[in-house]
């Protein structure tokens, strides 16, 4: 698939089918002036994207728009498409945001466990969506919890509460939740920025072996962490995609000098 942005190089690499897929998008913080400008973007679906680039870049900003977070507050607009399987426009406003969020799940950068038992937190999502099923309900905690690589650690605890867990599990809880409810796409927003080395290895490796069920798309400020985990790596720099390709690519050979610039550590 290939797709301009800016003019520059952007879906050279791609080899697999996009998941979803950003289409000339802008977003504006309330005023006239773009905090995302004109980014067009695929998502090689069940492969790892990592977003880098300086801080005050528009990373994170990017990734919201994909779960509608900045809907959470007045005044903030999108232009543009985001569109979901080719064919739904997830910032649509026909498309209700909650709907939008079980699709697609988050991480933040600070594992953010709800103040409840570490069963209610993964079934929160199945219990927005109104299953009521104790059977389904247990068969899914469960799972996601597998999937998560945390059952062994909790299962004897499940009415405990998740503040009870370290820091490193309660992020892994948090993945928990995220895949309880089936999602395409799971967002990261610089997922172990708080944790400590063993706990940061440990996320990565879920994060690995949790390619081949989900798409997902990684903010870091880590290069390192980006060359390690991702399969295709988007550099933005004031707002705008620069360049996207696969990761091998882009930190051996990118195309863009600004890219250079910043592999080589000349800024940011």
């Amino acid at each position: 698939m290939v797709s301009e942005t800016s003019g520059h190089r952007s879906q050279s690499g791609i080899a697999h089918k996009a998941k979803v897929e950003a289409v000339n998008l802008s977003f504006y913080y309330g005023g006239s002036k773009a905090a995302i400008k004109n980014v067009s973007l695929a998502i090689p679906e069940k492969q790892i994207t990592a977003l880098i680039g300086p801080s005050g870049c528009g990373k994170t900003t990017l990734l919201r728009c994909f779960n509608r977070m900045h809907d959470l507050y007045d005044n903030n607009r999108y232009e543009g498409k985001i569109l979901l399987d080719s064919t739904v426009n997830l910032i649509s406003t026909k498309i209700d945001p909650i709907e939008v969020r079980m699709r697609v799940g988050m991480v933040f950068q600070r594992p953010n466990p709800f103040p409840k038992s570490i069963y209610e937190n993964v079934a929160y999502g199945l219990r927005i969506r109104g299953e009521s099923r104790r059977r389904v309900i247990d068969q899914k905690v469960e799972q996601s919890l597998q999937q998560a690589a945390l059952w062994n650690e909790v299962k004897d605890r499940l009415n405990d509460q998740a503040y009870d867990l370290s820091g490193g599990q309660q992020q892994r809880l948090c993945i928990a939740r995220a895949l309880a409810t089936d999602p395409e796409l799971i967002l990261f927003d610089e997922p172990t920025s708080a944790l400590d080395p063993i706990a940061t290895a440990n996320v990565e490796q879920l994060m690995l072996q949790l390619k081949d069920k989900v798409t997902m798309l990684v903010v870091t400020h880590s290069m390192q962490q980006a060359a390690r985990i991702s399969d295709y790596t988007a550099f933005m720099y004031l707002g705008e995609l620069v360049e996207f390709d696969q990761t091998s690519k882009i930190f051996s050979a990118p195309a863009q000098e600004k890219t250079r610039d910043y592999i080589g550590g000349r800024f940011g």
